[in-house]
């Protein structure tokens, strides 16, 4: 749809100058021509407000399961017009091309989508990934001025201990001008200093304030993180009064019915809501982003692309109207991007399972002990807690009773390989099982269940398929979310796959379990990058001491 030339009379905000004024915008070629103030010196409440457009500061698209059109679609009825995503997912799926695949996909919508070169994929030598993405690769994907920044280096021990590999790849990006992003849960003090000099230039993975200012003071951008499974905000929001000029807000991974209800202006309405000033909060959701990674997204002045919305009142930012490049793109909620057409690529290999398979004996005489995932609502970090083990026919079993569930992971890149198994406390469920091929970073197949039986009715639901999300009760439940695009994505639009999730999310806590975001959490216990305990193909992993160790102790 080409942009219309036209102008609006709105309370023009000015985020830089720190006013606000009514004033008629020129919008000529998708670009601003002009703003003229009318005269008047205070706004006035009959006008909405104009003010640059919102942006995620870090987020995997594929983590809301939809194509990036899709998304776009969803993101612009709330006002973000920009998002710095990262494609590792797709990228440890199936590399350079699942890259490709994403900006391809991208390409048909105005949306400003800025991706970044995954710098780890695989993540870890520990599990099984179904590509590798190299630093030659990389410097060929900086060929492509699409790809604006080093996405987030997760292997911040090879970091730390500056491995050859890990610096030539950020190398490439300081000589390719781009921004180099990190991931460095906990990192304190000397050890943050260390890893900010190696040139890393942000974080998003900070829990706690104090652990946010040590980063802060080396020189890093912290990116304030509010998604459907790691929920920063409240403990990071004190930060922004002194440094506001350094902060960010981001999803990293926003499942689908959590995006049809808002996204990063639900993170501006609650900062101006603690009494934050205005435009230091607007200052943190709309500029610090664009000037970070030199995005090509306007703010609001003169010759910029037209890149704005308009909201009812600096309160509660409802999103009226989204502009891109002048046109526009949303109103009163409603998305005008047209459909793009969703192509299908996958790399899904696993063959059926039985019960059997996910069978655990006991070892030894006695009461063996567990080491137990104990995993938290909300985040992302993982504790270990040892527990006696329930024995029954000389098996270790569930024990539903005290919340000790069983977690498989199933390599989907090769057939037939044995589940690696272990054992999990924090997802509550009474009975059934759950199953995803989300499952950060290498995307293998990660279930959680009461028993093998429904183990295997959940994850041969998904295998079935090659890729989705599957809940499975006692009583014959089921209900699966096909995900054929790279068994991470939907290909049929945003409100049928936010529908069809929030069905599938119900299931899952009629089970019982408690955690906002089940299946959002579950994609996470196998990421091992993250402490403390977590479990990938290939078995149990102590993320404190990065090496393998045995579920039965």
């Amino acid at each position: 749809m080409p942009s219309a030339d036209f102008s609006l009379l709105a309370n023009v905000v000015d985020i830089f100058a720190r006013s606000i004024q009514p004033a008629t915008i020129e919008v000529v070629g998708g670009r601003i021509a002009s703003i003229t103030p009318t005269g008047a010196t205070a706004p006035d409440a009959a006008l909405p407000y104009a003010l640059p457009g919102f942006v995620d500061a870090h987020v995997h698209v594929e983590s809301s399961l939809l194509v990036p059109t899709e998304f776009a679609r969803l993101a612009v009825t709330h006002g973000t017009v920009a998002t710095v995503s990262d494609p590792h997912e797709i990228g440890n799926v199936l590399g350079v091309a699942g890259v490709e695949f994403m900006l391809e996909n991208a390409s048909h919508s105005p949306f400003k989508f800025c991706f970044g070169a995954p710098s780890c994929v695989p993540a870890t030598p520990f599990e099984t990934a179904g590509a590798e993405i190299t630093a030659a690769d990389i410097a060929r994907l900086f060929e492509n001025p699409k790809i604006g920044y080093l996405a987030e280096m997760m292997n911040w021990p090879g970091v730390l201990h500056r491995d050859a590999d890990v610096m030539a790849k950020i190398a490439i990006a300081q000589a390719a001008g781009r921004p180099v992003d990190g991931h460095a849960p906990g990192l304190r003090a000397s050890d943050a200093a260390h890893y900010a000099s190696a040139g890393i230039s942000t974080d998003h993975e900070c829990f706690t304030a104090e652990e946010a200012r040590d980063k802060l003071a080396v020189g890093m951008k912290i990116l304030i993180r509010e998604g459907s499974a790691a929920r920063n905000f409240d403990a990071l929001i004190e930060l922004l009064p002194e440094h506001y000029a350094n902060l960010m807000f981001c999803s990293d991974d926003k499942h689908p019915d959590t995006l049809v209800l808002g996204h990063i202006n639900q993170l501006v309405q609650r900062a101006v809501a603690l009494g934050n000033d205005v435009f230091h909060v607007l200052r943190v959701a709309c500029i610090n982003p664009v000037k970070h990674y030199n995005l090509p997204v306007g703010l609001l002045e003169k010759g910029d692309p037209a890149d704005f919305i308009t909201v009812r009142n600096l309160r509660d930012f409802e999103v009226i109207q989204t502009y891109l490049n002048g046109e526009l793109v949303a109103e009163n909620g409603q998305s005008r991007l047209p459909a793009a057409p969703i192509a299908v690529v996958n790399n899904f290999h696993a063959q059926p399972v039985q019960a059997e398979d996910f069978q655990l004996p006991a070892t030894g005489s006695g009461r063996p002990t567990l080491r137990v995932i104990q995993c938290f609502d909300g985040q992302l970090i993982t504790a270990r807690v040892d527990v006696p083990a329930q024995v029954a026919g000389g098996l270790v079993v569930p024990e539903v009773a005290t919340d000790v569930l069983k977690l498989a992971v199933i390599n989907r890149y090769q057939p037939q390989v044995a589940p690696a198994l272990a054992f999990i406390r924090g997802f509550g469920l009474k009975h059934g099982a759950l199953a995803s091929s989300v499952g950060h970073d290498s995307h293998n197949i990660t279930a959680v269940g009461c028993d093998d039986a429904s183990l295997a009715r959940a994850v041969n639901l998904v295998i079935a398929a090659k890729g989705g999300l599957a809940a499975v009760g006692a009583d014959g439940q089921e209900i699966l979310v096909p995900l054929p695009v790279a068994g991470l994505m939907s290909d049929q639009d945003g409100p049928a796959v936010a529908s069809a999730y929030a069905a599938v999310d119900a299931l899952a806590k009629q089970l019982g379990s408690p955690l906002g975001a089940p299946f959002m959490t579950l994609s996470f216990m196998a990421l091992l990058v993250i402490p403390s305990l977590k479990l990938s193909d290939k078995g149990l992993f102590d993320g404190q001491q990065f090496a393998f160790v045995d579920a039965v102790a």
